[in-house]
């Protein structure tokens, strides 16, 4: 049998803006506070998040009013510092709650990241990192498809002017026995032409000139 867990309960002093952003981000997310808490918690490590930075305890100027409910001065007001109620398993320093609830705030804002399967988190400089390195592999594998694709249409030019539909067929890259239809061509002419135009960097006069003479045979020819 499982020995229940012996819980808490934390008195966290936090400044006024802090304690309400919390108590703001746990309504938005319908849950209390302790559950924020004991979420980073459990998936970031106790390591990580004492090396954050503390929020730190309200100001000396930074205090709360509120009613006394019990004891002889039940009934009188008494300023004391903003604080937060977390009832959480025992053991655990205040800090390190005031820690993992700045966390979740900066991971709801998007500043912070958690990776689950290490627990550690990645600030947003590090997450911008890796989106532009993941932008240039994609852009890489994009050019190494392109580049496959030409490569894959690349012909070398036929000796005289085509003659026939398996000509134009082969300059064009479709096999000799197919019969595309003309949106097929003309995409793939558009894409060749791209490649070839003797205006671009890969331009060909002699491949241009007959990549045209194919579009036309083929045109002339109904396909």
């Amino acid at each position: 049998m499982t020995k229940p867990m012996n819980k808490h309960s934390y008195t966290v002093p936090c400044a006024s803006r802090f304690r309400d952003e919390v108590n703001a981000l746990a309504k938005v997310k319908n849950c209390n506070v302790a559950d924020l808490a004991r979420s980073v918690v459990l998936v970031v490590s106790h390591e990580v998040i004492i090396a954050l930075k503390d929020p730190g305890e309200p100001t000396r100027e930074d205090r709360e009013t509120v009613v006394l409910k019990s004891g002889r001065s039940a009934g009188k007001p008494w300023r004391r510092k903003p604080r937060l109620q977390v009832r959480m398993g025992s053991g655990l320093a205040v800090e390190t709650i005031r820690k993992a609830l700045s966390l979740a705030l900066s991971i709801e804002r998007g500043h912070m990241d958690v990776d689950v399967a290490s627990k550690a988190i990645k600030s947003a400089a590090v997450m911008e990192r890796e989106a532009q390195q993941s932008l240039l592999r994609d852009t890489h594998e994009e050019m190494e498809r392109l580049r496959n694709v030409v490569q894959a249409l690349h012909f070398e030019p036929l000796e005289g002017a085509l003659q026939t539909r398996e000509q134009a067929l082969y300059v064009l890259g479709f096999p000799p026995a197919t019969r595309p239809d003309l949106s097929a061509v003309r995409l793939r002419f558009r894409r060749l032409a791209t490649v070839y135009h003797p205006d671009g960097k890969d331009g060909c006069h002699q491949r241009m000139s007959q990549l045209n003479a194919a579009m036309e045979l083929l045109r002339r020819g109904g396909l």
